[in-house]
């Protein structure tokens, strides 16, 4: 199997055809918090982005991969999210790990697990890295479990870290370390 496939996902480089795509997931303000946007981004970033993102990882310091379902052919279905990694430090071998899945139908279908499995593989396989980590708010503990089952642990606890409408929220530091 491609290191960046699972059963029913793959892992694939943007396509200028994602850039639509991508600024609708990114200027959808019900998923803000998640990544912690407080405001719209334009077509022409987006599109300035997309055409960015052939660059190198280590000279970007990022890399965002679009999930693709497959079909019963195996071939590519439909995009219904993306994974990043961001703050790629080479020298450290260490990256944060991002995902959404922006198509509500499917969610929970482990989907997500699958991208996160794929890109554990990649990131140890490939890149050669000895870490990697996430942040997730307390409260969102379907991320929480996401990343638990596979196989990062919460190594640390920021108190009163994210400001919200309803209050300050802790965020919680996980961390999988991939080799020794």
């Amino acid at each position: 199997m491609n290191t960046l496939e699972e059963k029913d996902i793959q892992l694939r480089s943007i396509e200028p055809s994602d850039s639509d795509l991508i600024y609708k997931w990114e200027n959808d303000t019900t998923i803000w918090h998640a990544g912690n946007t407080i405001e719209p981004f334009s077509k022409h970033i987006i599109d300035q982005y997309v055409k960015n993102a052939y660059l190198d990882l280590f000279q970007s310091n990022q890399l965002r991969l679009m999930i693709d379902t497959k079909g019963t052919d195996g071939t590519p279905e439909k995009t219904i999210g993306s994974i990043d990694l961001f703050d790629i430090n080479s020298m450290h071998q260490r990256a944060g790990v991002g995902i959404l899945i922006a198509e509500k139908e499917a969610r929970n279908k482990g989907f997500a697990s699958q991208a996160l499995k794929a890109i554990i593989n990649y990131c140890s396989e490939v890149l050669l890295f000895h870490q990697l980590y996430c942040n997730i708010d307390e409260d969102n503990e379907a991320s929480i479990q996401l990343f638990r089952k596979n196989g990062f642990e919460i190594t640390g606890e920021k108190k009163d870290w994210i400001r919200t409408r309803e209050g300050w929220k802790t965020e919680y530091f996980l961390q999988l370390i991939l080799s020794t």
